[in-house]
C-alpha cells in the first residue's frame, strides 16, 4: 500500500491519477492469473435523488447557492447538473406517507447493458421483480432488481440486503431521454450561484452491519478500501479514487433499513471560513449546540482516531429547506488524512 502525502492538493491529484492509471496493467495481470473479475465494473458516482416538500423551492435553493442548471426535467423530477455533468441531483415531490430524504444513489457502469447487468445481479442472488412504486421503501424489495420505464428510457435499479436502493446507468446518463437516458438539453442556466461545484464526492450510508455491507460492495463491484476513518470504518473507493461510499454502523442483532445519511459535493477553492460566511449570508444559521434542523451549517473536525489530522480535518455540512444533509469538501478529498482529507491508501 502507498500513502500519498502532498501539500499541494492539485499535484496530489495528478500523481494519484497517474498512479492508478499505471496499475491497470497489474489488474489485467491478476485476471490472467485467475482472479475472478467483479460481477459489475463501476465507473463513478453518477447521481442521487432527493424527495422534498416543495420542488420549486428546493430547485431555487440549490440553484441560488450553486448555480446548478436544469439538465433534464420530466413530470416526476427535475435534474440539476453537478459541475460539467453528466452527474446530477434529481429532485422530486414527496408522495403520501413519505418524508424528505435522499432516496437512492446511482453509479455509472462500464459496458452498460440492462440484460447483461440483470443476469450479473441474478448471479449474486438478486432476484428480478416488476418495478415497485417509486415511493416504496427499499427494504420492501431487499435483494431484488427491477427496470422502470421512464418514457423511452430503461432505468435499472436494485436494492441490497439492507434496503439501499442503487441505480446502475450508462457512463453518459444525464437523467434525460433516449435508450440510455443520455440525451439532455440544458435549460437556461439559473442564477450564477454563490459557489461552484465540481463533482459528486461521496455518500455515507448508515446500516446495521457496516462490515458486511462494505464486503458485499467490494466483492460485487471490485471496489477497494482507500482509507480508514477508524479501525472499523473503511472508506470504499470508486473509480479514480476521489469518490467513495462509506457504509457505517456496528453489527446489530436487529436489522435496520439503510439510511443515506448525507451526500457530499466537491468544490474548487475549498475554504472553511468563506463557505460558512457564504452559507450564513444565504440565510443559513450556525448550528451551535442545537439539534440538526433545516437551514443550518456546521463543521465537524475529524480527529486522528478517525483518520484525520492533528487538530482535526474540517468537514463542512449544511442542511437544505427540508433538513436534508449535504457535505462540501475539496476536490482532492478522498476520506483520508491531512487537512484536506486527501491522504489515502491505494494499492
Amino acid at each position: 500500500m502507498l500513502l500519498f502525502d502532498h501539500e499541494d492538493s492539485r499535484s496530489f491529484r495528478i500523481s494519484r491519477r497517474s498512479f492508478i492509471a499505471s496499475c491497470s496493467a497489474c489488474a489485467m495481470a491478476s485476471d490472467v492469473l485467475g482472479q475472478a473479475p467483479a460481477a459489475i465494473a463501476l465507473s463513478k458516482l453518477n447521481c442521487f435523488e432527493i424527495r422534498v416538500s416543495n420542488v420549486a423551492a428546493s430547485v431555487a435553493f440549490y440553484q441560488g447557492l450553486f448555480g446548478m442548471p436544469v439538465q433534464a426535467r420530466d413530470a416526476q423530477r427535475t435534474c440539476l447538473r453537478i459541475g460539467d455533468g453528466p452527474q446530477f441531483m434529481a429532485i422530486r415531490q414527496v408522495s403520501d406517507g413519505e418524508t424528505p430524504a435522499i432516496t437512492h444513489l446511482g453509479y455509472s457502469v462500464h459496458a452498460f447493458d440492462v440484460e447483461r447487468l440483470l443476469v450479473a445481479l441474478q448471479g449474486i442472488g438478486v432476484e428480478r421483480i416488476d418495478a415497485p412504486p417509486v415511493s416504496a421503501p427499499g427494504i420492501a424489495s431487499a435483494m431484488k432488481s427491477w427496470v422502470r420505464m421512464r418514457g423511452d428510457t430503461l432505468e435499472l435499479y436494485f436494492a441490497d440486503a439492507r434496503g439501499l436502493i442503487v441505480q446502475l446507468s450508462d457512463l453518459a446518463y444525464c437523467g434525460g431521454t433516449g435508450d440510455a437516458g443520455n440525451i439532455c438539453n440544458l435549460a437556461a442556466a439559473g442564477p450564477k450561484g454563490l459557489m461552484a461545484l465540481e463533482d459528486l464526492n461521496h455518500f455515507t450510508v448508515f446500516v446495521s452491519d457496516g462490515a458486511e455491507a462494505n464486503q458485499f460492495y467490494q466483492d460485487t463491484f471490485g471496489l477497494a478500501v482507500q482509507a480508514y476513518q477508524g479501525s472499523q470504518a473503511p472508506v470504499t473507493g470508486i473509480g479514480d479514487g476521489y469518490q467513495f461510499v462509506m457504509y457505517a454502523g456496528p453489527r446489530r442483532d436487529e436489522p435496520m433499513p439503510a439510511n443515506i445519511h448525507h451526500a457530499c459535493f466537491s468544490m474548487p477553492g475549498f475554504d472553511v471560513d468563506r463557505i460558512l460566511a457564504t452559507l450564513t449570508d444565504y440565510g443559513l444559521s450556525a448550528r451551535g449546540d442545537a439539534a440538526v434542523g433545516p437551514m443550518m451549517h456546521y463543521v465537524s473536525l475529524r480527529m486522528p482516531e478517525r483518520g484525520g489530522v492533528e487538530g482535526g480535518t474540517p468537514e463542512v455540512y449544511f442542511t437544505d429547506p427540508d433538513g436534508i444533509l449535504v457535505q462540501l469538501q475539496d476536490p482532492s478529498y478522498c476520506g483520508g488524512g491531512g487537512y484536506l482529507g486527501n491522504e489515502c491508501l491505494v494499492g
